[in-house]
């Protein structure tokens, strides 16, 4: 585990495993998901030990401090020793709240539902609606309207 003074945010987001590609890490720097001290940066931005480091993965946004500033990936058990999770207790709320509601509020392009799903969905809101079939017949013959 080489050890530098300073590393690229994208090679530090990939090397700390945060992110699973450095490309994917370089994405997310791009679109605005990572930040430092409250500003957007680049890929090549340098990042420096004490550096708080957030990180916005949909619906949380997790914060790390940097420990140690590393270009090298390394193995899951060091992992302590390269950052220190400082994430806000209520980003965890949110977190478990999202996982609650489940499939409810499906996020923008997870997809249709399955099968299960839209039964399980039914299940839920049918007793919401009252037992009330709200199925309208515009195929009628009357035109007189």
């Amino acid at each position: 585990m080489a050890e530098t003074t300073e590393a690229r945010v994208d090679k530090w987001l990939w090397a700390a495993r945060i992110f699973k590609t450095r490309t994917i890490a370089a994405d997310a720097i791009k679109n605005g998901r990572v930040t430092i001290q409250g500003m957007n940066v680049k890929p090549s931005r340098m990042v420096k030990v004490g550096e708080v480091v957030s990180v916005r993965k949909p619906p949380v946004t997790y914060s790390f401090k940097i420990l140690k500033t590393i270009e090298q990936r390394v193995g899951a058990k060091l992992l302590p020793e390269i950052y220190e999770n400082v994430t806000t207790p209520d980003q965890y709320e949110l977190l478990e709240m999202n996982r609650i509601s489940g499939f409810v509020n499906r996020q923008r392009g997870t997809g249709r539902p399955t099968k299960k799903d839209r039964r399980a969905l039914d299940d839920f809101v049918g007793p919401a609606m009252g037992g009330y079939d709200f199925d309208f017949d515009f195929d009628s013959d009357d035109d007189d309207i």
